[in-house]
């Protein structure tokens, strides 16, 4: 496989000496194969990085387009992946009966979260309006449009490639009636869905808090919850989640707050995790 298709193309002689650099992991998914970040960056490759090497690496991997994985960036949360082989950056991935089409330079998209994309389906009840304040491609709003029987979701997101792929999810996955895009910044979006929300989800990292306000104001008068990620230090994850609580009763003093879980999605880097907090919202 790629240790067979790297050999061959550096010549058995010198092989031996670059076997133990080669990437011990990387995803497939669709025709592409995406290496990790410092995949083949030392020195000793130098010579080897082109086109026709590349084209080893992707056959060897069983894809046709090759991506370097990168580090996601910027306001917009740009995923940073450079395509290596191949002209079109256009993919799909099918996920718990759900196709996601994306670009994969402009928009990232994260397979470790796939457990926390099926919890907001199951979390969400019949006849809820929810509202997604950061959608991007639709990463939590296309299962809770597909796989529960939410009455409607507002997504919210600036991302103009985001945008674009949202819209395409929605018709293609069905489910574009049930949904209302707000484009923009949702602190000022928002104030068309004030007090309408059952639920909120606020799924952006390292932290939500700037859309705290928005989603308090969203939520019906009645109560409602939110699910708030953030990243949370390893050993200690009640400390976020007693920071989350402490940060949203200082903006409104007229609320009550029961926590109802505290779910952590995955490692995210040394010493942090990706967390989620479920909040009741009521009224104080």
């Amino acid at each position: 496989m790629l240790r067979d298709g790297v050999s061959s193309y550096i010549g058995e002689e010198i092989s031996r000496h670059y076997m133990e650099d080669l990437p011990k992991k990387w995803e497939r998914f669709d025709d592409v194969a995406i290496l990790p970040r410092g995949s083949f960056e030392g020195e000793m490759w130098g010579d080897f990085r082109n086109e026709g090497f590349w084209k080893v690496v992707a056959e060897a991997l069983g894809a046709s387009r090759l991506a370097l994985a990168g580090e996601v960036r910027g306001d917009f949360r740009q995923s940073g992946v450079e395509l290596l082989i191949g002209e079109d950056d256009q993919v799909v991935r099918r996920e718990n009966g759900i196709d996601y089409h994306y670009r994969l330079t402009k928009c990232m998209f994260s397979a470790g979260n796939v457990n926390e994309r099926r919890r907001m389906a199951s979390q969400t009840e019949e006849g809820e309006t929810v509202l997604d304040l950061y959608a991007g491609i639709g990463y939590y709003s296309l299962p809770i449009l597909v796989h529960s029987k939410a009455a409607h979701v507002h997504a919210c997101e600036w991302n103009p490639h985001a945008l674009e792929s949202l819209r395409v999810n929605l018709e293609a996955n069905g489910v574009i009636e049930r949904c209302t895009i707000h484009g923009g910044d949702n602190r000022l979006s928002n104030e068309d869905i004030c007090g309408l929300a059952d639920r909120v989800l606020l799924g952006l990292l390292p932290s939500s808090e700037e859309g705290y306000k928005a989603a308090l104001d969203a939520i019906k008068p009645s109560g409602g919850v939110l699910h708030v990620h953030g990243l949370g230090r390893t050993r200690n994850h009640e400390a976020w989640a007693d920071d989350v609580e402490s940060s949203l009763l200082r903006i409104s003093n007229s609320i009550g707050l029961e926590r109802s879980s505290l779910v952590k999605v995955k490692s995210h880097s040394p010493h942090w995790d990706h967390l989620v907090l479920d909040v009741f919202i009521q009224p104080a």
